[in-house]
């Protein structure tokens, strides 16, 4: 599991950090799952309420706490305090006593009955509570059944304080520790102590950067056996980020070492390299033996089931005999031509005639090419067979893209399996496939590994499946290669559509796309005001100078092309960091485009803000929510008393609460990752040295295919250059072809 964007520790240790002392008068919000905490807390000689926010396991009216953190100023609210740490006091006043008791903290005491109790023993209630909680039934109208009651319910309150107290004593954050006593609850001291890297396998949100900080607050060797091998799986993890399935045991064993070495300790090579052979036997992860001229390779177990079961499913489709009148389909063909006096070129019309003579169909091919007519044309012929047909794609936009080229209902994969959040598992699988005699997937190079075998699982095996997409676009954000993988495997029938159609070689967009795609330069013309194509380019050299340019290209240039920058511009960009990153740039464009208004709510977050208005990604998948990364909407309302953010994706209006606004981020500039599957009429796309780590020729070719009307480059020639020779970085470890062409030898 990966590390969130919360702080690993505290930052009780930070200059601005404070102390406050007082009583917590009344709860403003409370989420249950997170522990996030939005209250009003009195302090001793104040007369006005103070707001403090942040993360407590249990939180009631009437608790004395001892808080640390940092205060910071609210847009609307004022001053509020960030809680970093926190303590339970006793109440120390009678009256204090009883309201604590009576707020409902303890399951069997309301406010009468906590009146009766400290009235009965007074200033040694919480005593009596302690060590001495059979004299409850002393107290009139308290039957011994509530008794057993409040015990309980005292003995859980206790247990809460004494793991909150533990684990911050130990530098873990709130909002780390609320997690844990949820996932172990009393367990949780002895699950820390003995093991803490357990949190990484266990705890959502709790990778092992976390695990590892902990274990070292608590003095655990750093040679521990325990830590170790989390270091490995963890790297196996890791290396899914960069789209690997499995990595061969010499490099895993290298990436371990780096990661595991700490100064004054350093692991060693050959012990890792027999650690990861132990772990195979122990089942942690899955080795394949090589030769002598490949190395054994290491898979985390969930990649190698997914990637095996994905070639055994695919294979089974494969195997499955279909049989069609092949001249009826010509036929069929010829009147679609002439009714439509839409023309199909030879690769189109094979096309067709393989989807509907096939159970799988891989078609590919660059813009121009005509892969959304072959589509539309693939799907005409298979509703006049009286076939059942599903339409899908990775992400909302494709999906709406589709639906309005087919002009038939299409969803996201995601809704096709229809996930449960309940149970977090599809509900579409091989016992309760998908209803459909034949389904599309379109943009299918953004199926990962594990997105594409839940799909292929809950695809019947008389079904026929047709996969499109462009070979050539980035792979997949998860791990694997799939599209590519199915094509090299050479078992599939794969049409490549390569003549460009008379109307798109009008586009210079479209035309420097194929140019790229074969390793030339771009033919890109300076920005003007009348320009003679669709294809611009401001040279500019040094970041200050693009950013620059970004801002009169928004404030001047596009406006008077014609186009709506607000409705209209995307900014795409190769890296998330750095001067010319989609952090700074939206920082800019937020201002360019949304300013702050006094029509306008805004919440503020550290250094970021959502404003009403503003053009938002979704960050993760939530399943709760059907939004899914990649996800773009914009912001509707603020609501600044309930702390919630309303966001429109599509058709559907979507509420986070304060909690949860950590999934949105702004998205006036976006990586050109996070882009796939999506097209702009405007595309604007920052190319400089400074992002030389991730700029490669299908980066570059990705971004610019995003663009429908217009993309104008800013930056550095050499930069480009640079991108349309670079090709090395797009191997991944995966093994699906030779698995397949293994199965189906």
């Amino acid at each position: 599991m990966s590390d969130l964007d919360q702080p690993l520790f505290s930052d009780a240790a930070a200059p601005l950090s404070e102390l406050l002392q007082g009583v917590v008068e009344r709860l403003t919000y409370h989420s249950d799952e997170s522990g996030y905490t939005v209250a009003r807390f009195k302090v001793p000689r104040s007369s006005e309420l103070v707001t403090i926010v942040g993360n407590f396991a249990s939180i009631q009216p009437g608790q004395t706490l001892h808080l640390e953190g940092i205060w910071r100023e609210h847009p609307k609210y004022g001053a509020q305090f960030q809680v970093t740490q926190y303590r339970e006091a006793k109440p120390a006043t009678l009256t204090g006593i009883e309201k604590y008791l009576g707020s409902g903290l303890i399951k069997g005491v309301g406010s009468a009955t906590a009146k009766r109790i400290v009235a009965y023993f007074g200033a040694d209630t919480l005593e009596v509570l302690e060590q001495q909680s059979e004299r409850l039934a002393e107290v009139p109208g308290i039957s011994q059944k509530r008794v057993k009651l409040i015990q309980a319910a005292w003995a859980e309150q206790r247990a809460i304080k004494d793991v909150m107290l533990f684990l911050q004593s130990h530098g873990i954050s709130t909002a780390y520790a609320v997690k844990i006593f949820k996932q172990y609850g009393d367990a949780s001291i002895a699950t820390v102590t003995q093991n803490p890297y357990q949190l990484a396998a266990e705890v959502y949100g709790i990778g092992f950067v976390t695990a590892d900080a902990i274990a070292r607050s608590l003095g655990i060797d750093p040679g521990s056996d325990y830590r170790y091998r989390s270091g490995i799986s963890h790297m196996l993890q890791a290396a899914a980020t960069e789209g690997h399935c499995f990595l061969p045991q010499p490099e895993l064993a290298e990436r371990a070492v780096q990661r595991l070495s700490l100064p004054g300790h350093q692991p060693d090579l050959a012990v890792m390299t027999q650690l990861t052979s132990k772990m195979a036997l122990t089942g942690e992860l899955v080795m394949q033996l090589g030769n002598a001229e490949q190395p054994a390779i290491c898979y985390d177990p969930p990649f190698y089931g997914a990637e095996f079961k994905l070639a055994e499913r695919l294979a089974l489709l494969l195997s499955q005999p279909l049989t069609v009148d092949l001249p009826r389909v010509q036929r069929w063909i010829d009147r679609f031509i002439e009714k439509t006096g839409m023309p199909l070129s030879d690769q189109q019309r094979q096309a067709v005639e393989i989807a509907a003579s096939s159970r799988l169909l891989v078609l590919t091919g660059g813009p121009g090419t005509g892969k959304t007519f072959c589509t539309r044309t693939i799907v005409a012929l298979w509703k006049a067979m009286g076939k059942t047909i599903a339409l899908a794609s990775p992400t909302g936009r494709a999906a709406q893209r589709l639906s309005e080229m087919t002009r038939q209902e299409a969803k996201t994969v995601h809704r096709l399996l229809e996930f449960d959040p309940s149970q977090f598992k599809f509900k579409r699988e091989a016992d309760n496939p998908i209803p459909a005699e034949a389904i599309v997937i379109d943009e299918a190079s953004m199926l990962d590994l594990f997105l594409a075998n839940s799909l292929l699982k809950a695809i019947r095996l008389e079904s026929q499946l047709l996969l499109v997409g462009d070979i050539d676009q980035l792979p997949s954000v998860g791990p694997g290669n799939v599209l590519a993988d199915l094509i090299q495997s050479g078992q599939i029938p794969v049409v490549r559509l390569s003549e460009v159609f008379r109307q798109a070689q009008s586009s210079q967009i479209v035309r420097n796309a194929h140019e790229i795609n074969q390793g030339k330069l771009p033919i890109l013309e300076p920005v003007s005001l009348q320009p003679d194509s669709d294809c611009l380019w401001v040279n500019a050299f040094q970041p200050e100078q693009g950013l620059r340019a970004i801002q009169q290209l928004v404030n001047q240039t596009i406006p008077q092309l014609g186009f709506e920058p607000l409705r209209d511009l995307q900014l795409l960009c190769p890296m998330i960091r750095g001067e010319l990153g989609t952090r700074r740039l939206n920082q800019l464009l937020q201002q360019l485009l949304n300013p702050p208004s006094a029509s306008q709510r805004q919440l503020n977050r550290g250094s970021k803000i959502l404003r009403e208005g503003d053009r938002v990604i979704q960050q993760s998948n939530d399943y709760n929510r059907e939004v899914f990364n990649g996800d773009i909407g914009r912001i509707q309302a603020i609501d600044l008393n309930e702390q919630s953010v309303t966001v429109q994706f599509a058709e559907r209006l979507v509420s986070y609460d304060y909690a949860d606004q950590t999934e949105l981020e702004l998205a006036w500039a976006v990586s050109i990752h996070k882009s796939q599957g999506s097209e702009y009429p405007v595309v604007i796309l920052p190319i400089y040295m400074q992002h030389s780590l991730l700029l490669s020729r299908n980066l570059i070719y990705t971004g610019l295919t995003r663009a429908k009307q217009l993309a104008i480059f800013v930056g550095s020639q050499k930069a480009i250059e640079f991108a349309v020779n670079q090709t090395k970085n797009q191997q991944r470890y995966t093994l699906l072809a030779e698995r397949l062409r293994e199965l189906l030898r």
